[in-house]
């Protein structure tokens, strides 16, 4: 077997891909939950940063262990600046979501992000909308909608700041897209943590205050979940095409309506579980119909033809030297 084809077989694994994806999702949801128990005590600010913060601790030695080509030296600072506000800020927007509603529907409103993708790809990158991903997206609003409720007396106007999460993760990753020819994913994840970090740093000069200490443990926890949490989505998308294994990033929002009933009561009314059921069908038409969806395997087949390409390299190099040898003994 050629090196190309082993890397399409490595590709090739949906069950291993959704498997690692759906983890991945359990360590979101699971951080999820931790934000909401440590909003009660810390501000918002607080518990953004030290999320960034944990995480770059338990990345860095990932980083160090996968050292991508080209270290993380990148010549497109400026899209990772761009990913990484935008990543940044619906990260804000998601966990003062999380504290004010309820943690399933702060996930539902955070998990719209494939709904904005393919308008933010076409505005920015000019990638062509499919008719059926107009569709999904308008089924999609109609969810939101029914999740809002607006004009029925329900309406919580902090929702619409778990919306923006979306919106913004949106951002982020189409900027992903802009960057998956040439930066692999570590490199992305490495510049997100560093600057985010720094950035979320900077309010604590005015809003700093001291954990308890029975709250340090939960804050590292958080920064773990997320970096293996992002380091299993990485690899599920790995194993196997986006289209694939996207849909089971819905898995988040399962696991955190499931927490939210065992640890808070929490339930959803008749109209946003449908609104939930017509996100997630919105937004996997979305997700296998759209280009950018694509990102993470992208990047991953990157990184698996440059390792294809070494291995030929060794394989001919040995070749040549293999009959340079028989030459001489001729």
């Amino acid at each position: 077997m050629n090196p190309t084809s082993q890397a399409e077989t490595y590709r090739n694994q949906p069950l291993a891909g959704a498997l690692f994806v759906l983890s991945a999702s359990f360590m979101f949801a699971t951080m999820g939950a931790l934000v909401k128990v440590v909003s009660q005590s810390l501000t918002n600010d607080m518990v953004v940063f030290f999320r960034n913060l944990c995480a770059l601790v338990f990345i860095l030695p990932w980083i160090w262990y996968r050292r991508p080509p080209g270290g993380i030296k990148t010549a497109i600072f400026r899209l990772h600046l761009i990913r990484s506000l935008a990543g940044l800020g619906a990260m804000y927007c998601f966990f003062y979501a999380i504290n004010q509603l309820k943690l399933s529907e702060a996930c539902l409103l955070a998990a719209t992000t494939p709904l904005f993708i393919p308008m933010i790809a076409y505005a920015w990158i000019r990638e062509p909308v499919a008719q059926k991903v107009r569709r999904a997206i308008i089924i999609g609003f109609i969810g939101i909608v029914l999740i809002l409720k607006p004009g029925l007396g329900v309406f919580e106007p902090v929702a619409l700041v778990g919306l923006t999460a979306g919106v913004l993760a949106a951002l982020a990753m189409v900027s992903i897209r802009r960057m998956s020819t040439s930066e692999p994913t570590i490199r992305i994840v490495f510049y997100f943590t560093v600057i985010a970090t720094l950035i979320s740093a900077v309010p604590l000069i005015w809003t700093w205050q001291s954990p308890q200490p029975r709250i340090w443990w939960h804050l590292v926890l958080i920064g773990f979940l997320a970096a293996v949490g992002q380091i299993l989505l990485t690899k599920g998308y790995s194993l196997a095409p986006a289209a694939q294994v996207g849909p089971f990033t819905y898995g988040n929002v399962v696991f955190a309506t499931l927490f939210g009933w065992i640890f808070w009561g929490e339930s959803l009314d008749a109209m946003t579980w449908a609104g939930a059921v017509l996100i997630c069908i919105a937004g996997i038409i979305a997700a296998r119909r759209t280009k950018t969806h694509a990102l993470l395997g992208t990047t991953a087949r990157a990184i698996n033809s440059v390792e294809a390409s070494r291995r030929k390299n060794r394989s001919v190099r040995s070749t040549r030297s293999s009959d340079g040898e028989f030459t001489k003994k001729k």
